[in-house]
């Protein structure tokens, strides 16, 4: 019996078994949260993470690594590489064990000037501290109850505990939860009247329950409610409602209709319901009539916001029961309840836990640090702290993002701030025990990753062997079926970029010109490109506070208006400097590009043909210069989960603002404004309309703001006829120098500015695809033309040329993400963007260093990269070079992302040369069956590296991600669906390289097959988890995943998959 539960523990079956299971659990958790704030929620905590079964998987992990140390006698000199990878992962689990089970964390808000010992348990309790009449030596005895709970509202919760004071038996037990509560008034009949006050007088909502016949103090103000008092606002019921009478004068403004009217003082007037006062500084409502009722917790309305929750309990002592509602839930600390049974005093909270520090934080400064010219985008923001230490000493420190205070196993991390930034929220982190033992874990299975890459005993080793006993046996080169994909056409980026500056867009214009009247015009009247050019060298600063050349804004605000990279034959930079020249053309010049079919609710409002696909700026407004799309905005942002149809709106919208802005001069933020300490820059709009003026001390300074712009406009324009360009050259030369002289705290060097005008100009990642897929495609013909021409020596030195030109194309590549990391000043895979060209970058790396010994994976390679760098310049892709978000400004951002992200290469290499041996295999007949044989063993191994590859890299870059986590702000594990999908990738990708130790499903076509439909966990760890789940790493989640393209690959794959599997079976299987 031992033996045989042994074999089965040990056994890579249940390996196997075990990452399937392991694999499925997390997903399910990840989609059950999908349309969730965030990830995972108590739901699926208790459903899943927290579960006894999902621990008892890692358990048995556990179990059948030792037991697999020992079966395959992992202890020997030549195994010990996979030991270490072994003994890495049941340290890790063993620390996440300490983890879960002894470590605790928390939140410390402190206000600038405060000292504070204290933090907020990150858990959620229900507290009861039982007083009675039970003494020792004197002292009355108080028995503490603190149990862990964790409620949703998706579920149905219980809780049910049983105590005993001084032999006195007592239970609690939960009769209800309430997601998103507040005290409020239960209606009962047996109850008393009470009229609910919601007032607002420190800023807040605040609730009071006026009972009948008393009077009570809202903020020194008297309130009676059917009690005449002098000196209170009088409430009075009478026939036909309320009536107020109140000692002070006042006004109030009906919500519904928007009236306002005015409270006279000691007069009899009628009670407004759902209605704000305002009494001096007081302001309130009284949303309903008076209610007969008792005050109990109950359900908040949706309208609000859930930042509170609510359980109702039931509270037994000697027989009595009496029912409690507590308000609470996550981070809240709020006062006990006190109820009483017979002689036992009960003492109840539900809410977060304190924690008692053994020394003392004060909070001296904080500083929250804008980027430049920007309110609510934060470059970084930290808190300058004292610790007070009666044992060690007192000693200041910072704490930043990525700046952690370690003190006597307490870790303090810079989480967030008050919105008015007089105060932080330090996260608090205490898991001495836990975060070694997984570190050791983390250590060890890089070492052992590593190592197996490199060991000649290790199955990477095994592979080489078997590679090269493969290439030797080989007579002929590789046979292989050209493999043709339709490919979609390139569409430009429309990302978002909003330009909310609240204008209302009123213009007015002439009557409308035609389309070829306007076109003539701005041809006639259009810069030359030399000019425009050099003016694009300006520096300006976006709403994001990026200082970027204007040939970089230009370019974005044409390819977000109309999809394309020029107008009418005029360059973005000649269009933007027209826009500033002939603003009034400007609004009739049909630009704006809206969406087939998606865009026709928008075209029939506008009045545009279902046919046009761009429409005019003024055709967004009517006669009355109102904006046409108003309502349907104004429900759109108010909806949470968007339409297709909704989301086009807010797009579209985007757009308008984007012209408006550039039409109206908002955009041209060229101009310094000298000792700002945001160092804030202006256009020469916001200097004659927002004010700037009076702020500007500098008389001369503020003339050439006023004044400069129009000169230069004024001198181009008579360039323009005399061809001389000299005056306007040297206006531009006038504002480089006052931008370097005023602005040079943020003004970029101009070899950078230079760098990024060049980038912008060759556009290498858009022009790559074409090459790469035409260089990938030849090289593909070449090697099948190659069979029929094995002695042709021209047809060898072409194949040759084209690996060169592969091999130019990667150093292009190259260059071209260097480039972009010297430009925007960070690694260049900070977004969704720069990871897809990274990723395509990596996939070429690996498949030009795979290529050594397959020429037909350097072709594959090739093509893969082309569709990579397709994707990445579809109009869901951003190209934009933007500001780093504080927490990704860390050289974890460097190590990490890199390493994780390359992963993908050899995964993708990996998918592609699943599907080509697939092909190989079902166009095998008897008389290619040798040559195709060796060729698929051949791709098989040089498959079996990649993913082995990109198993290590992934592995390690994901566990890198723990410790940036950690580092961060103090959790290395806190099943986000990002970590939690590449964990699933791993479980995957480990059961496609253990199939062959599994009886059944070792073979070529399983593993090659499994290769090819693995490669779905890493396309939704890459676009599902940020499109569809939430989480921290879910920048656009609620997005649609058409089912149709998922669908349709899987037909597509499936039948390959047949097709394949008969002919392995007849001419392979043995």
């Amino acid at each position: 019996m031992q033996n045989k539960l042994g074999k089965i523990l040990f056994s890579t079956r249940l390996t196997a078994i075990l990452f399937i299971v392991f694999a499925i659990a997390m997903a399910t958790g990840t989609f059950l949260d999908a349309k969730m704030d965030t990830s995972p929620t108590p739901y699926t905590r208790n459903l899943i993470y927290n579960a006894w079964w999902f621990e008892a998987i890692m358990v048995l992990f556990v179990v059948n690594f030792i037991g697999n140390i020992s079966r395959y006698r992992l202890l020997r000199k030549e195994k010990w590489a996979t030991l270490l990878l072994h003994l890495a992962f049941i340290l890790i689990i063993v620390g996440a064990g300490i983890t879960r089970y002894y470590s605790f964390e928390g939140m410390m808000p402190i206000r600038e000037g405060e000292t504070s010992n204290a933090f907020l348990s990150q858990k959620t309790y229900i507290t009861a501290y039982i007083d009675g009449d039970y003494m020792i030596d004197g002292v009355p005895q108080r028995l503490p109850i603190e149990e862990e709970v964790d409620f949703s509202g998706r579920m149905k919760n219980s809780f049910n505990l049983n105590t005993a004071y001084n032999n006195q038996p007592v239970s609690i037990e939960l009769v209800e939860f309430i997601k998103g509560a507040e005290e409020t008034i239960i209606p009962n009949e047996n109850g008393e009247n009470y009229l609910k006050i919601v007032e607002a007088g420190q800023g807040a909502p605040h609730n009071h329950f006026l009972k009948e016949g008393e009077v009570q103090s809202i903020h020194n103000v008297l309130f009676a409610l059917n009690k005449p008092t002098d000196g209170a606002i009088n409430l009075t019921k009478s026939e036909n409602g309320i009536t107020i009478n109140s000692p002070f004068d006042g006004e109030y403004l009906q919500m519904a209709t928007m009236s306002q009217g005015k409270l006279v003082k000691d007069s009899i007037q009628p009670f407004m319901l759902r209605s704000r006062y305002i009494i001096g500084d007081m302001q309130f409502v009284v949303p309903n009539p008076i209610i007969k009722g008792e005050i109990g917790v109950g359900k908040k309305s949706q309208l609000l916001k859930f930042d509170e929750d609510g359980v109702i309990l039931d509270v037994t002592a000697n027989g009595k029961t009496k029912r409690v509602g507590l308000i609470g839930g996550q981070g809240t600390n709020n006062p006990f309840k006190k109820i009483t049974i017979d002689n036992l005093d009960i003492n109840l909270k539900y809410g977060a836990k304190v924690y008692k520090l053994p020394f003392s934080v004060k909070l001296n400064d904080f500083i929250a640090q804008k980027y430049p010219g920007t309110q609510n985008s934060y470059q970084t923001f930290e808190s300058k702290v004292t610790i007070f230490d009666k044992e060690e000493g007192d000693f200041d420190y910072h704490i930043y993002m990525n700046h952690v205070l370690d003190h006597k196993g307490y870790r303090f991390f810079q989480a967030g701030f008050d919105p008015d930034e007089k105060g932080t929220k330090l996260s608090v982190n205490h898991d001495f025990w836990g975060t070694w033992v997984t570190y050791i874990g983390y250590f060890l299975l890089y070492i052992g990753l590593m190592a197996i890459m490199f060991d000649k005993n290790s199955r990477f080793g095994d592979l080489k062997r078997l590679l090269e006993k493969v290439k030797a046996k080989k007579a002929e080169l590789l046979t292989i079926f050209f493999l043709c994909f339709a490919l979609s056409g390139i569409a430009q980026n429309d990302h978002d970029h909003t330009e909310d500056d609240g204008h209302d867009h009123q213009v007015t214009v002439p009557k409308t010109p035609s389309k070829a009247q306007i076109d003539s015009i701005l041809k006639a009247n259009v810069a030359p490109k030399s000019h425009a050019e050099e003016f694009a060298k300006l520096v300006l600063q976006d709403l994001d506070g990026r200082m970027m050349p204007i040939d970089t804004y230009a370019s974005e605000l044409l390819r977000k208006l109309s999809k394309y990279e020029a107008y009418e034959d005029m360059t973005a930079n000649q269009l933007f400097l027209s826009i500033q020249e002939s603003p009034m053309l400007w609004y009739n010049v049909p630009i704006i590009y809206i969406k087939p079919r998606k865009g026709d609710s928008i075209r029939s409002i506008i009045g545009l043909g279902k046919d046009q696909n761009y429409a005019k700026l003024l055709d967004f407004f009517g006669d009355d210069f109102n904006y046409k799309l108003d309502r349907q905005l104004e429900e759109a942002y108010e909806t949470q989960v968007k339409t297709a149809i909704q989301k086009e709106f807010i797009e579209v919208n985007n757009r308008v603002n984007l012209l408006s802005n550039a039409i109206e001069g908002r955009s041209l933020k060229i101009f310094p404004v000298p000792n700002d300490d945001n160092n804030t820059w202006i256009s020469p709009f916001e200097y004659k309309n927002e004010g700037y003026s009076e702020k500007i001390q500098d008389s001369t300074y503020g003339s050439f703001i006023n004044a400069g712009f129009d000169w230069y406009l004024y001198s181009l324009n008579e360039a323009k006829k005399t061809g001389d360009f000299s005056q306007p050259e040297k206006l531009l030369k006038a504002f480089k120098t006052s931008q370097s002289k005023v602005g040079a705290e943020v003004m970029p060097s101009d070899s950078k500015i230079n760098a990024e005008v060049l980038y912008n100009k060759y556009d290498v990642f858009k022009k790559l695809f074409v090459y790469y897929l035409l260089a990938g495609i030849i090289l593909l013909a070449l090697l099948i033309w190659q069979i029929f021409k094995i002695n042709s020596k021209w047809l060898k030195n072409s194949i040759t040329v084209f690996k060169v030109v592969i091999i130019v194309l990667f150093a292009i590549h190259t260059l071209g993400l260097i480039a972009r990391w010297y430009i925007s000043g960070h690694a260049p895979w900070s977004n969704g963007y720069e990871s897809m060209i990274y990723v395509a970058w990596a996939t070429m790396f690996f498949g030009l260093g795979f290529g050594r010994k397959s020429e037909l994976t350097i072709a594959a390679t090739s093509f893969v990269v082309s569709i990579l760098l397709m994707v990445a310049h579809l109009s869901w892709m951003d190209p934009a070079i933007a500001n780093l978000q504080p927490v990704l400004n860390s050289y974890w951002l460097k190590i990490h992302v890199a390493v994780i992200v390359a992963s993908y290469g050899p995964f993708t290499l990996g998918f592609i040369i699943g599907l080509v041996s697939l092909f190989l295999m079902a166009f095998t007949n008897k008389n290619n069956k040798t040559k195709l044989d060796l060729s698929i063993k051949e791709l098989t191994y040089i498959n079996e590296m990649a993913l082995t590859v990109g198993l290590i890299m992934l592995t390690i870059g994901n566990f890198l991600g723990g410790q940036w986590a950690n580092e961060s702000w103090g959790r290395y594990w806190g099943w986000d669906p990002k970590e939690t999908w590449a964990l699933i990738s791993i479980m995957i990708y480990a059961f496609v390289i253990h199939m062959r130790l599994i009886p059944g499903l070792r073979g070529r076509w399983t593993f090659n097959l499994w290769s090819v439909i693995s490669i779905g966990s890493i396309i939704f760890t890459y676009f599902g988890v940020n499109f569809y789940l939430s989480g921290l790493h879910s920048y656009q989640s609620g997005q649609d995943i058409s089912l149709i393209y998922i669908g349709v690959s899987a037909i597509l794959i499936a039948i390959l998959g047949v097709f394949s599997y008969r002919k392995y079976i007849k001419f392979y299987k043995k």
